[in-house]
């Protein structure tokens, strides 16, 4: 495996571990996410670049349009929480009440 390949390795498996250990705060969740997709990003584009083709270009940027939509719909969820709840803990949050 070259260090290339384990550094977006690492990088996604320690967002998928923040993700499932950290979940005190949305915020933080949301952080994760970023990472996850970020490291995400890297790959499709080595994965582009290995192939040498210009048909594999198009997904990594794709990703990263669809990556900006997904947080900025985060931060406005968590906008719309920390103004009804007053605060961004998870534990705060009832997923059956609206």
């Amino acid at each position: 495996m070259t260090p290339v390949h384990f550094s977006f390795t690492s990088a996604f498996t320690l967002g998928l571990m923040g993700l499932a250990f950290h979940r005190t705060h949305l915020l933080s969740a949301l952080l994760c996410l970023e990472g996850m997709m970020l490291s995400l990003f890297i790959a499709l584009a080595l994965w582009a670049l290995q192939f040498e083709s210009t048909m594999f270009s198009a997904a990594p940027m794709l990703l990263l349009a669809f990556s900006a939509c997904e947080a900025s719909a985060g931060l406005a969820l968590l906008v719309a929480t920390a103004r009804t709840h007053g605060t961004d803990r998870l534990q705060n949050l009832n997923l059956l009440q609206c």
